[in-house]
């Protein structure tokens, strides 16, 4: 499955209208560049804690309103603002400023209520990143064992190694996998977006990962360089707004992941 598609699906959960489901996103997407991929490529990914730690489903913490938090400044105000303040105090400040944002209600108008997202980690949401007059995103979604099978039938699995092509499937340019002491895998490679089309939205460069630990539960990320046309809110950044090894501390923290 696409990045793309992949991450605006979780982020369409619970979405209510059909109208402004992920696949129509995706669709849209895909149409702006002007050739196509050889085939999809496998999700995006990334994980919870170490150890046998069932995560809860927390879904009361939703707030799409986007609100605005100087990278090293302190949290104005719970929920947004406050996810806002707590990510920028985990970066370095001249990663730019942090916005917490909904994709669906920039890229199809969803009211706050159809762009709704279910979280499962605390900083779980989709980040704008403002830096020298561009803007980039940065997507974090945490899925459980249950919501992993699901998906694809079968939990996440530590051992496999997304850097070998499978398949019909797209090589992973710049693809680098680690396995980690504790028994998790993180898997970091660059996606260059390029997919054909002639409609309104088109995705710039980003950063994939997928963070896997060993009771199945996975956490995925983009860190991308931002998308033009319907919905945009600036120019592309010129590279993805947090670095591969940005990516790997965040995600190998202790503050991704829920409490208890």
């Amino acid at each position: 499955m696409n990045e793309v598609r992949e991450l605006l699906d979780r982020a369409a959960e619970g979405a209510g209208q059909p109208a402004f489901s992920a696949r129509a996103v995706y669709a849209k997407a895909a149409r702006i560049r002007r050739r196509r991929r050889a085939a999809a490529s496998a999700a995006v990914l990334a994980v919870v804690a170490a150890g046998a730690f069932a995560l809860p489903r927390t879904g009361g913490d939703e707030d799409p309103a986007p609100a605005s938090v100087a990278s090293a400044g302190p949290s104005p105000s719970p929920s947004a603002a406050d996810r806002a303040g707590r990510l920028a105090a985990l970066l370095p400040p001249d990663v730019g400023e942090i916005e917490e944002v909904a994709l669906l209600a920039l890229i199809k108008g969803a009211t706050p209520e159809q762009a709704r997202t279910t979280r499962l980690g605390p900083l779980d949401g989709q980040y704008a990143f403002r830096r020298d007059g561009g803007v980039g995103y940065l997507v974090l979604s945490l899925e459980d064992r249950e919501a992993v099978v699901k998906k694809t039938g079968r939990p996440a699995d530590p051992d496999e190694d997304l850097c070998v092509r499978v398949g019909q499937e797209p090589s992973r340019t710049d693809c680098e996998r680690e396995a980690l002491p504790d028994g998790r895998a993180l898997t970091t490679w660059r996606d260059t977006m390029d997919v054909g089309g002639d409609d309104s939205v088109g995705w710039g460069p980003e950063l994939a990962g997928r963070l896997v630990q060993p009771d199945g539960s996975q956490f995925l990320v983009r860190s991308s360089t931002g998308f033009e046309g319907t919905g945009t809110q600036g120019p592309l950044l010129p590279e993805p707004p947090l670095s591969r090894a940005q990516l790997k501390a965040l995600l190998t923290g202790p503050e991704v992941l829920p409490k208890g």
